[in-house]
Order: C-alpha cells, then structure tokens, then sequence
C-alpha cells in the first residue's frame, strides 16, 4: 500500500511539474511568437515590394522598337502636279500639289531619285534595329499630292512622320542640312510643335555627326501641306543642297547614302529614348 501511495505521488508531482513548465514556457515563447510574426510580416512586405519593383523593372524594360511603327516620304516624284490643294485643314489658301524638286548640280540628279534611295536605305536601317516601317512610296512613278501623303502616314498608324528631301539655292556656295518643324503658334498643328521640335533636334545632330554635313539648325515653317496635315509628329529633313556642286556628289554616293540613312535613324534611336 505504502508503495503504490509512493508511486501515485511521484506520478502527481511529475504531473504538476509538467503542468508548470507548460504554463512558463507557454508565458516565456508569446514574447518571441508576437517578434516571429512581426519579422515574418515585414519580411513578407519587403517580399511583396521587392515584387512590384521587379514588375516595374520588367515593364520598363519591355520598351522595345519593335512597338513603333516610323512613316518614311521620299519628297517629291517623277512628275509635278501643278493642281492645287489646302495648305491645311479648313484652309482657304492653296499650294501646288506636289513640286518638280531639285536637280544635282554636278550630278544631275533629281531630287525625288535621291530622297527614294535614302529613303529605302533608311527603311533597312530601321528594320535592322526593329522598328516598323511604313513607306509613302516605294516607287518614282506615282502621284501623291503633299495632303495625301500626310493623311497616308496618319492612318498608317505610324508615331512619327519623316519627310525626306534635299535643299537647293540660287548660290552654289550654300550648304547644310536643317530640319523644318511646325511652331508653336501653327494654326493647324500647333500641339504637334513641341514633339516635333525634338525629333528635329534628335535627328540632326545625328545626321550631322555621322555624315560630316554641316548643321543649319531647327527652322520653323507654318506653309507647308504635308507638314499641316500631319496628325503625328513631323519632321522634314533637307539632307543637303544639291545646288551646291560638292554636297550634290557627296549625296549621291552609295556609301554615304548608307551614312546619311544610319544618321537619321540614330537619331530616331535618340528621340525616343533608346
């Protein structure tokens, strides 16, 4: 009897002892329970952060040429068209439908064969770096007037609007390239300016930087159809003056047509950031 007293005590006392150290120990771990869940919680924060900013990291690098379509306009063509059609929406003013162009001085080479060449060259240029590329034309013997060519680029979808062509001046000793942008105050594209501005600015250090060609700077023109038609940042490029004997070869040499190409494409390159 005594001995089974004993044991029923011992297993008692293991019993309250188990109990107590439960109740302690249950005390002693709330502590560090409430400091897990709370490093847990900012962890799974920092986690969910580090989240958003990788999306926000992938999405700013998808940017890719791929998504931007450029219209390219080879100014002029074989013929003239001495019809005449509004300068701009809702114009009462009126303008040749599409100009002879210049002739090579030395080469004798009209303008609207030069502005195809580069204009071809360029479409590769910009094909090769992934952009899309809507061409005005793709052959010399067609009629578009200045308006239809605009309205051509505008529903091709196209971000940008190049019109490509080369200058020409009474003195032989001019020389230089510009780009002609709407101004701020255009009556017909006035919002256009500004993005149209930049991309001039983009593109002719570019092409000046590549093809040695001295820069005329930004000019601001209000008169011309193509540009006022335009529902899409726009840009004219005079590459140069075939009036002058020396830029008129440079121009049409195949090797440096490949520079003048790659110049305004760099500079597309630049306008939008890549």
């Amino acid at each position: 009897m005594r001995t089974n007293m004993k044991r029923i005590g011992i297993i008692l006392f293991c019993f309250s002892v188990a109990v107590a150290l439960s109740v302690v120990g249950n005390t002693w771990m709330a502590p560090r329970s409430e400091a897990w869940n709370a490093a847990a919680d900012k962890a799974m924060v920092s986690s969910q952060t580090g989240d958003i900013k990788s999306r926000k990291a992938i999405k700013k690098g998808a940017k890719s040429r791929k998504n931007y379509k450029i219209a390219l306009d080879a100014g002029h063509q074989r013929y003239a068209n001495s019809g005449v059609e509004p300068v701009g929406p809702g114009s009462s003013t009126k303008k040749m439908k599409v100009a002879g162009g210049a002739t090579g001085a030395a080469t004798r080479t009209p303008e609207y064969k030069l502005t195809l060449k580069v204009a071809k060259k360029l479409k590769k240029a910009l094909i090769a770096k992934g952009y899309q590329v809507y061409m005005v034309r793709n052959t010399n013997n067609v009629n578009i007037s200045n308006k239809q060519r605009a309205v051509k680029a505008n529903k091709s979808g196209s971000d940008i609007y190049i019109r490509i062509h080369a200058d020409a001046s009474a003195s032989s000793g001019v020389r230089g390239a510009s780009m002609l942008y709407p101004s701020p105050s255009n009556r017909y594209v006035k919002s256009l300016s500004k993005p149209s501005k930049k991309l001039s600015e983009c593109i002719l250090k570019s092409y000046c930087k590549k093809t040695g060609i001295q820069s005329r700077g930004l000019i601001k023109r209000d008169d011309l159809t193509g540009t006022n038609w335009s529902k899409i940042p726009v840009t004219l490029i005079e590459m140069g003056f075939l009036s002058n004997a020396s830029e008129d070869r440079f121009m049409n040499r195949a090797a440096n047509q490949e520079k003048m190409a790659e110049g305004i494409a760099d500079g597309i390159d630049d306008y939008f950031g890549f």
